[in-house]
């Protein structure tokens, strides 16, 4: 793929890969300040890059139908992408996008002209998709929260929306249906979301994002067993 064929969100997100590469193997923070919120996203996106997500599984089920039948909404001002599926909020919390999966390969790939790996492709779309839900809603955007984890730091497990060309958006359905990062799965192998699976199979069959790599693995399978690093 050209720079010429790219459309604005590819080119987009191939500029905020290379920064994100940057930042995060060289462990210096995207923001300017060295404060201990720009230290904790460096710290965790250099771990992520190197294959390794730092944000615990829920320790109990998640209440996903509570999105359903008892939705309640709090605004969530995002500081900074720690992997492909979660960020750090401004009240010092992690919040974990629970329908999504971020990719954690660090096997090499091309992704839009960009040698690079899928996780930081997974990285720099949430980096990319936090920026344009930012800019939807005045720095602040309303999540769901279906479970936390007890410990430090605060890991909080929710669904959050922002508003796009008149209408409401999943941030986990965007960043599944872009093909950068999957839907989450039980240990089953259920989709916690079936709406998401489905958004999953539309982006493969357009060879969406990493789906564009013919070289790419599905993560879940016998061959993500075969192969873990392929997560």
């Amino acid at each position: 793929m050209t720079d010429a064929s790219m459309n604005p969100g590819a080119r987009r997100l191939a500029q905020l890969l290379f920064c994100t590469i940057a930042c995060a193997t060289s462990g210096v923070a995207l923001a300017a300040a060295e404060d201990a919120a720009s230290k904790f996203v460096s710290y965790y996106q250099k771990a992520y890059a190197e294959g390794r997500d730092l944000i615990p599984a829920p320790q109990k089920p998640l209440d996903v139908s509570s999105i359903v039948e008892r939705l309640n909404l709090q605004s969530i001002t995002p500081e900074g992408a720690l992997s492909g599926s979660a960020f750090l909020a401004s009240d010092g919390t992690v919040i974990k996008l629970a329908g999504v999966q971020g990719c954690l390969s660090i096997e090499e790939m091309e992704f839009a002209g960009v040698q690079t790996t899928c996780s930081m492709v997974s990285l720099a779309g949430l980096t990319a998709m936090l920026e344009e839900a930012e800019a939807g809603a005045g720095n602040a955007f309303p999540c769901h929260f279906l479970g936390q984890n007890a410990g430090a730091p605060t890991v909080r497990f929710a669904e959050c929306f922002f508003m796009k060309n008149g209408e409401t958006q999943s941030l986990s359905q965007v960043l599944i249906s872009t093909g950068v990062a999957f839907a989450a799965r039980d240990r089953s192998g259920r989709p916690l979301f079936p709406e998401y699976a489905q958004a999953e199979e539309v982006a493969q069959r357009a060879r969406a994002g990493i789906w564009a790599n013919p070289q790419f693995l599905h993560p879940y399978g016998e061959r993500y067993r075969a192969n873990p690093s392929m997560n």
